[in-house]
């Protein structure tokens, strides 16, 4: 017989509390709106047609080198399904033209460029301006 694990109000309220914490670090900053430019890497240290994640204050953001469009995007960490920091792991592709990255986990689709969750209802995801100079990746945030 398995055990089953019934949270009182008060650890779900709790719980719901620290989810809306963790999203509200993450806002979409158009290209408009950027004042820091942060240096995260040098483009070498980022696979081709895929991603990886850079920590910006206590952000953990997703950076996507998808050559085969000759783009880079970046994007929040953090997947909405699962609130499990993976997407940076996920696979790059195209959908419709758009370009896409599928969650690792249970294979939701978020749109690089807006965010959108592509095949489902979820929330979309906050997605950031990135730049290449001088053989480095900076991604655009307004603070």
């Amino acid at each position: 017989m398995g055990l089953k694990y019934n949270a009182s109000p008060n650890v779900e309220l709790k719980a719901n509390k620290m989810i809306d914490s963790i999203l509200k670090e993450y806002n979409t900053t158009p290209i408009e709106n950027v004042t820091v430019w942060f240096k995260a890497a040098a483009v070498t240290k980022f696979p081709k047609n895929g991603g990886a994640c850079v920590k910006y204050n206590e952000k953990q953001i997703a950076v996507f080198n998808f050559t085969r469009e000759g783009k880079w995007y970046a994007c929040q960490n953090l997947c909405p399904h699962k609130m499990e920091m993976v997407l940076s792991r996920g696979m790059v592709g195209e959908d419709m033209g758009t370009p896409k990255v599928a969650c690792p986990l249970h294979k939701n689709t978020f749109s690089l460029q807006t965010g959108e969750n592509l095949n489902g209802t979820l929330s979309a995801i906050s997605t950031y301006p990135v730049k290449i100079e001088d053989g480095f990746v900076y991604i655009g945030f307004s603070e």
